[in-house]
């Protein structure tokens, strides 16, 4: 990893591990998510195209080698197209064993780009857009101030993958709280089987200080599942996924289960490891059980 001239954390996805991270923007253009505690406090900025050189020299001068590059912070696809494409053009010329380049990428953000667009981006090694659908049910992303509708970041997944983009999309188990885990587990399946992810990761919700979602469940305008009650809902989200070539995992430090698999058919072994779980009379039933050590 290379990272200069910034002061606050870098986030990337578990999946970039080992990838060359040059980051070409602060913060995240929306971050006004009520569960998202990651930018906050950052102001959003896109570095000046002199300061992206430098960003991309000084990687190149420690990693030349490099295949894999992730760019941050929260939302780079944000950027206009021609930008975008100049950072692009930028590194592959400047690494010559590219392979992919991979990016956060909001609904909105992919929905400002044509597909002719999409696929020229696509055509200067762009690859994976990671991006949070959340939840398919739409009473459920306007509470937590999610910019897109349900509609509308299915459309971007749909467009994205037209254009040769992989998708890899998030989701939260238990954002619908007590109050709407049945329509958000529902709601959320059916939007998967419309995008056809080909990469799907389940977190679960876990209100950290700092955000609009904690200070509501301490005012108790908000209500977490019960440790039995998120693997509840997470087995109805599977049971509704209807995926034809999908790689499943939900093996971050907020899962109760670490689990993974491939769609679909490993989909009645990931039912059965729930079941199983579910009859065990291990998971807490009056509580989310305690917070993971990291998140």
């Amino acid at each position: 990893m290379f990272d200069v001239h910034h002061s606050h954390t870098l986030f990337r996805p578990p999946a970039e591990a080992y990838s060359l991270i040059i980051r070409i923007m602060d913060g995240c253009p929306w971050n006004q998510c009520t569960f998202c505690g990651m930018y906050k406090g950052v102001p959003c900025r896109f570095l000046s195209v002199e300061k992206m050189d430098a960003e991309i020299a000084g990687a190149r001068k420690t990693y030349p080698q490099a295949q894999r590059i992730f760019l941050a912070d929260g939302d780079v696809m944000a950027l206009s197209f021609e930008k975008l494409k100049a950072v692009l053009q930028r590194l592959n010329e400047r690494f010559p064993r590219l392979a992919r380049v991979n990016v956060y990428a909001n609904g909105h953000s992919i929905l400002q780009k044509s597909d002719a667009e999409l696929r020229e981006l696509r055509a200067l090694k762009l690859s994976t857009l990671y991006m949070g659908l959340e939840s398919g049910h739409e009473e459920t992303l306007r509470a937590v101030k999610k910019r897109e509708t349900a509609e509308e970041m299915i459309e971007a997944g749909q467009r994205a993958q037209s254009a040769g983009l992989k998708i890899s999309v998030m989701i939260l188990t238990g954002l619908g709280g007590q109050k709407s885990s049945t329509l958000h587990a529902a709601a959320t399946a059916d939007a998967l089987n419309r995008m056809q992810p080909r990469l799907l990761s389940a977190l679960r919700v876990i209100p950290i200080p700092g955000t609009e979602l904690y200070d509501q469940e301490k005012s108790s305008a908000f209500t977490q599942l019960t440790e039995h009650q998120a693997m509840e809902e997470l087995r109805q989200t599977i049971q509704g996924l209807e995926l034809e070539s999908t790689v499943f995992r939900a093996n971050h430090s907020s899962n109760i289960l670490p689990m993974e698999g491939r769609f679909p058919k490993d989909k009645n072994r990931l039912l059965d490891e729930l079941d199983a779980l579910l009859a065990s009379g291990v998971l807490d039933t009056a509580s989310p059980g305690a917070p993971p050590l990291s998140l």
